[in-house]
C-alpha cells in the first residue's frame, strides 16, 4: 500500500481588492498538505501560514463543505470546480492533484458576478432573478399525504433532478456567453414538472427569464459547457423546457 506522504502544492492565486481595482496572479506554495483534505481545507492551511507571517489571506467563499450550499465557487486549472465531474470545490481532494504540481486559482468570471475580493464573487443576481418566480406563493397549509396529488413518475424524477440545482454558477462561469440558462432552466423546471407549480407559470418564466437578462448575463448557444461543470448534473434538457414555458407563456397556453 502507497505511504499516504504530505504534498508540496505551488499555486497561482487571482488576487484582487475589489472590482473596480486591477487584478493580478500571485504565487504561493503549501507545505505539509495531506492527499485526504479537501481543496478548501489545502487553502485554510496557506491562509494559516500566511496570518502567521502577518499577511492578507486569499478571501474565497465556503459554508457547508458538503456540497449542497452552492457557496464554494472556484475555476481550478481554468475549470469550474476542477477537473474531476459532480463535485463542488469542497467536494475536491487534494489526492486528485500531484505531489509538486502548480495549480492556478481564479474567481467564477462573469461581468454579472462582479468581483468582491480575490475569488470571492457577488452572486446576488442569482437571488434576484429567484425573487421574480422560484417559489409558490399559494398557501398550501400542512404537509398533505404523500400520495394526496398523484404525479408521474415521468415527471417526478426529472422535477427533483431540477431541484438538486444548488446555485453555485458553474455553468456561468464555464459558459463562453456567461449565461445562466440552466441555472434558470432548472428553477423553472421543478416547478414547470409538478402541478403545484402550475397557478404561478406564465408569470414566473416571463419575469425569471427577463430578470435574467436584465443581470447582464449571455445567451445561450448550447455549447453544453454549463452541463460538463454543474457539480449536480444538471441537465441542459431544462434550457429546452424554460424556453418552452416562455412560449407557451407568450401565447397563452
Amino acid at each position: 500500500m502507497a505511504e499516504n506522504k504530505p504534498m508540496t502544492i505551488h499555486l497561482r492565486i487571482w488576487r484582487q481588492k475589489q472590482n473596480q481595482k486591477k487584478g493580478h496572479f500571485e504565487n504561493f506554495t503549501v507545505e505539509g498538505v495531506s492527499p485526504d483534505s479537501s481543496f478548501l481545507e489545502m487553502l485554510d492551511l496557506l491562509n494559516e501560514s500566511l496570518i502567521k507571517d502577518g499577511k492578507q489571506p486569499v478571501e474565497f467563499d465556503s459554508d457547508c463543505r458538503e456540497g449542497i450550499c452552492g457557496t464554494c465557487g472556484l475555476v481550478i486549472d481554468g475549470i469550474a470546480h476542477g477537473k474531476q465531474q459532480a463535485v463542488a470545490t469542497c467536494q475536491l481532494h487534494m489526492r486528485r492533484f500531484k505531489d509538486g504540481q502548480t495549480i492556478t486559482v481564479e474567481p467564477f468570471r462573469a461581468r454579472a458576478f462582479p468581483v468582491i475580493k480575490d475569488l470571492v464573487v457577488d452572486r446576488g443576481a442569482f437571488d434576484r432573478i429567484i425573487a421574480k418566480g422560484g417559489y409558490i406563493s399559494a398557501n398550501v397549509g400542512s404537509a398533505p399525504d404523500a400520495n394526496a396529488i398523484p404525479i408521474p413518475k415521468e415527471k417526478s424524477d426529472p422535477a427533483f433532478d431540477s431541484a438538486a440545482c444548488i446555485g453555485c454558477g458553474a455553468c456561468v462561469a464555464a459558459c463562453p456567453n456567461a449565461s445562466a440558462s440552466l441555472f434558470v432552466g432548472a428553477k423553472i423546471s421543478q416547478y414547470a414538472l409538478l402541478p403545484q407549480g402550475s397557478q404561478e407559470a406564465k408569470k414566473r418564466a416571463r419575469e425569471m427569464i427577463a430578470q435574467m437578462d436584465k443581470e447582464g448575463f449571455g445567451n445561450c448557444s448550447n455549447h453544453g459547457e454549463c452541463e460538463a461543470v454543474c457539480p449536480k448534473r444538471i441537465s441542459i434538457a431544462n434550457i429546452a423546457r424554460m424556453r418552452r414555458e416562455l412560449v407557451k407563456a407568450a401565447f397563452g397556453k
